[in-house]
């Protein structure tokens, strides 16, 4: 798809012109590029969703404390969102295809280390180097597939990849649970090693390579630098927020830092990527034998951003950027609460509870390609804001669960957000990738991973702690209500951190009667916090389709579907 239906927004003129796209022969075979990117992303999202299944057996067999266990998730999340966009700045500028194999072999090495760790530390260490190479992995998905694909097809591959990442999302938590039953925790992590091998043998034989023609310029240091540290603070206040309280010092100091240092770095890569004086600069010349630009001695002193600022010159980039962080925010958040309920309030199995939430990810899996076809055609004015409304609507509907609903008042909202998601997910893969030079296709594949991980990393964080603030605000009157002493009620408050988590304080010792008043009492206090999470979100997706139809505009000189 033409990234002008998208709301395109003309680059700087100083900015070097694209080489002419070399032959199919030279460039490979598209679809085939497509199916080979496919097996690292399912590899990729199979280990998010599989690991919070064996993080309890995690915990018995290696005697981790629940601090260790965050650690295992945090980890990850803090290496993977630290460098997901200098990943694909290295492969932009080096080679995509061989970023991506390194990322392919080391996350599945890390994933065997972490099995064969013997203990949490090394759990922890190795989780951290598999973000890394997940870093490096991810991004450069969607900038072989930018270098792959003609603009007019390009929507469809993105749509496919999105459905590729919702059907290894859906399938963790039920290939998780019967590996963790079945087999043992180390399993979950040993399966990326076969899924690995096929990955890089394929890609071996199919990837063409491509990368930017970035002449002998310097690479960005100081940017690479100070974007790490202030995405590693930022996502590090997000994550500990939930448990040093979102008003504590120590919170909003982090996340203060961390908002300093990448106001500091767009200001550098800002100062980096302006024009060279006229009087100092080397005319550009075209190279006589492939018709891509040379740059001069001037140009070659100078560096390279990592993250070009006039990118966000594109309205369609941005607010695709701002909506990715949304949708993830939206669907990590409630898929967390919702496990909860299902397992804890519920008592359903792990694999009991990734049945129920099937009919969400298939309505995804569809959304995936419809929702780029529909984006091809009408552009993302309309696609990101229904997926938007499609999923305030799942959310406002989860306002009428209870501690005992059937699964008929579950599954019509677990349909809907997975269509939301999928067609927005497509919808803004397309927005800001699609609207990206080929040049800086690794780039803007990293910026819109990173928009996801941040979104997802506020997403569990933000409303967990909405819950336990509604749960600890109501939890000794659903007691009362429920029928528990009011002196016992009031001890129990002390146990609201665990009904936040849907766990009932209930003891062995106690009468039936009051076991029975506990359980529906704390029940519904956790309940209460859903419903809280559940009308911040709905709100939070109802704002981002406005800002979405207000914000992005097509190019009236391009007619749709062009």
């Amino acid at each position: 798809m033409s990234s002008s239906v998208m709301g395109h927004s003309p680059l700087p003129t100083h900015t070097p012109p694209t080489p002419p796209e070399p032959a199919r022969g030279r460039r490979g075979h598209p679809w085939l590029t497509l199916v080979a990117v496919a097996f690292g992303l399912f590899m990729v999202g199979l280990d998010g969703s599989v690991v919070s299944i064996a993080n309890p057996e995690i915990g018995r067999d290696l005697h981790a404390s629940t601090a260790d266990l965050q650690w295992v998730t945090n980890s990850y999340l803090l290496a993977l969102a630290a460098t997901l966009i200098l990943g694909g700045k290295l492969g932009d500028r080096f080679g995509r295809r061989t970023y991506y194999l390194i990322g392919v072999a080391g996350f599945a090495l890390a994933s065997v280390a972490i099995g064969l760790a013997g203990s949490i530390e090394g759990v922890i260490a190795f989780r951290a180097v598999q973000g890394f190479f997940g870093a490096l992995l991810m991004p450069n998905t969607l900038g072989l597939l930018r270098a792959a694909f003609p603009p007019k097809k390009f929507g469809m591959a993105v749509g496919i990849w999105a459905m590729v990442s919702s059907v290894s999302t859906a399938l963790g938590p039920i290939v998780g649970g019967l590996l963790v039953e079945h087999v043992d925790w180390e399993s979950v992590f040993y399966i990326n090693a076969p899924i690995g091998v096929v990955a890089l043998v394929f890609s071996v034989l199919v990837l063409p390579q491509s990368k930017s023609a970035a002449g002998r310029q310097r690479f960005d240091i100081p940017g690479v630098v100070l974007l790490a540290l202030g995405l590693l603070l930022v996502v590090f206040g997000v994550v500990k927020g939930e448990s040093w309280g979102w008003g504590a010092g120590s919170t909003l100091g982090v996340l203060a830092a961390g908002v300093v240092v990448l106001l500091g770095f767009g200001w550098y890569e800002t100062r980096l990527g302006r024009p060279a004086p006229a009087a100092s600069a080397s005319p550009v010349s075209p190279d006589s034998r492939t018709g891509a630009s040379r740059t001069g001695p001037a140009e070659e002193r100078r560096g390279h951003p990592i993250l070009p600022m006039r990118l966000f010159r594109s309205p369609a980039l941005t607010i695709g950027t701002v909506i990715s962080a949304v949708n993830f925010f939206v669907l990590l958040g409630v898929i967390f609460f919702v496990m909860l309920y299902l397992q804890n309030v519920r008592g359903f199995t792990p694999v009991e509870a990734g049945v129920r939430t099937l009919p969400l990810s298939l309505a995804s899996v569809v959304a995936s390609p419809l929702g780029a076809k529909l984006t091809e055609r009408f552009g993302a004015r309309l696609t990101m804001p229904l997926g938007m409304v499609l999923q305030a609507g799942a959310s406002f509907a989860i306002l009428g669960w209870g501690v005992h609903s059937s699964y008929a008042a579950m599954w019509p909202p677990f349909i809907a957000l997975g269509l939301g998601v999928g067609t927005v997910m497509a919808a803004s893969s397309d927005a800001i990738v699609g609207n990206a030079p080929v040049s800086d296709a690794g780039v803007a594949g990293g910026l819109q991973a990173t928009a996801l991980q941040v979104g997802g990393a506020l997403g569990t964080s933000v409303l967990m702690s909405l819950i336990s603030v509604r749960v600890g605000a109501t939890l000794t009157g659903e007691l009362t209500s429920a029928g528990v002493p009011a002196s016992a009620a009031a001890r129990m408050h002390e146990a609201k951190d665990a009904v936040a988590m849907g766990v009932s304080p209930v003891g062995d010792g106690m009468p039936q009667q009051l076991k029975s008043a506990v359980v529906e009492g704390s029940g519904q206090a956790f309940i209460n916090g859903v419903h809280t999470a559940a009308l911040v979100t709905g709100v939070l997706c109802v704002i981002g389709a406005v800002l979405a139809a207000a914000g992005v505009r097509r190019d009236p000189q391009v007619p749709a579907g062009h």
